[in-house]
């Protein structure tokens, strides 16, 4: 089974190919590296460093290697930030993804999975089920939403399969911690790592049901072989939810530091985002998720073992009006 995964070093994309490995694919990674690490790359894979943006590259891969399955995971997943970069999240997570798209219609592939996200559904009232008809609250959930309706359209006029998961708040190892605008539960190891309050937007009353990564990776990896799955949408993760300011007590308490959270103005998000999880573990037979606890202890070992990171400052920001001051300071 000649497989590409896209985003394949990044955080979920590693374990799944790692996954996939296990299922005697044979898998072509794409990645340039943005957020994701080399290092990360199963050896077993083949890595071609490049970007989905570059339609020349995802054409010539296609011919070369004559795809049958494309998992599509490659996107720069920065939902609060996408409100000020607003046309690298459009050039990048949707007509990206179209050129992936339009190269699977052109070589006949068998399935496209794509990994959405629950930001699609916007403020919605949780727990959010499948039913719920999206209404994202930023470009990157507007992005995701374009390239889901993209797949039906594709599939109604030429035929392509697809299977979409919105999974949401996943975390665990190999997840980026230098990353500052993405990947809370990261962001606060490093910070407690590096000595640093932990930053907390508004008075941490939002909620999520923050998803470990062994939890969703399985899942994605095998969907091409549950035929009930195809050409269906569904949402991926842990069912129970915490709030942020107890994330980051749970964080302190694995991690065995303790560091005072220091809070910040309240950003523009969703408040409370969480999901009815039905659909899946009725398709795919799945039984209870890792506790939050239980995953970050699991995490927590793991950031230990490759220490604080310093986390970069994003370039090219197109938008300053709103934008949250600690997002632009250097690292102490």
């Amino acid at each position: 089974m000649k497989t590409l995964v896209t985003g394949g070093a990044g955080f979920i994309g590693a374990h799944l190919v790692n996954d996939l490995i296990k299922m005697r694919h044979d898998v072509v990674v794409l990645d340039d590296l943005s957020g994701g690490f080399e290092d990360n790359i199963n050896e077993d894979a083949e890595f071609v460093k490049g970007s989905i943006t570059d339609y020349d590259l995802v054409l010539a891969l296609f011919d070369k290697h004559e795809f049958e399955y494309v998992y599509h995971l490659a996107a720069y997943a920065a939902e609060g930030l996408s409100h000020f970069i607003r046309r690298f999240n459009y050039e990048n997570n949707l007509l990206g993804s179209i050129n992936l798209i339009n190269a699977s219609v052109l070589h006949k592939v068998k399935c496209f999975v794509f990994t959405s996200s629950i930001a699609v559904y916007g403020a919605a009232k949780p727990p959010i089920t499948e039913d719920t008809y999206p209404q994202p609250k930023d470009p990157y959930g507007v992005a995701k939403f374009a390239v889901e309706q993209d797949l039906k359209a594709a599939h109604e006029m030429f035929g392509l399969n697809y299977i979409v998961f919105r999974p949401h708040n996943v975390y665990g190892v190999y997840q980026n911690i230098c990353d500052r605008y993405r990947n809370v539960v990261g962001i606060f190891m490093n910070q407690l790592m590096q000595g640093n309050s932990l930053t907390v937007f508004g008075d941490g009353m939002q909620t999520r049901a923050f998803s470990y990564i062994t939890d969703v990776s399985p899942i994605i990896a095998r969907s091409v072989e549950v035929k009930e799955a195809y050409n269906e949408v569904f949402n991926l993760g842990a069912d129970k939810e915490y709030t942020v300011k107890e994330l980051a007590e749970t964080t302190i308490k694995v991690m065995g530091m303790s560091e005072p959270l220091h809070y910040l103005p309240a950003r523009e998000e969703v408040v409370h985002a969480y999901a009815d999880h039905t659909k899946v573990k009725h398709v795919f037979g799945i039984g209870d998720f890792t506790t939050l606890e239980d995953g970050l202890k699991d995490m927590a070992d793991w950031a230990h073992s490759v220490g604080a990171r310093e986390s970069s400052v994003f370039d090219n920001i197109e938008i300053l009006e709103k934008l949250p001051p600690v997002w632009l300071q250097k690292d102490k």
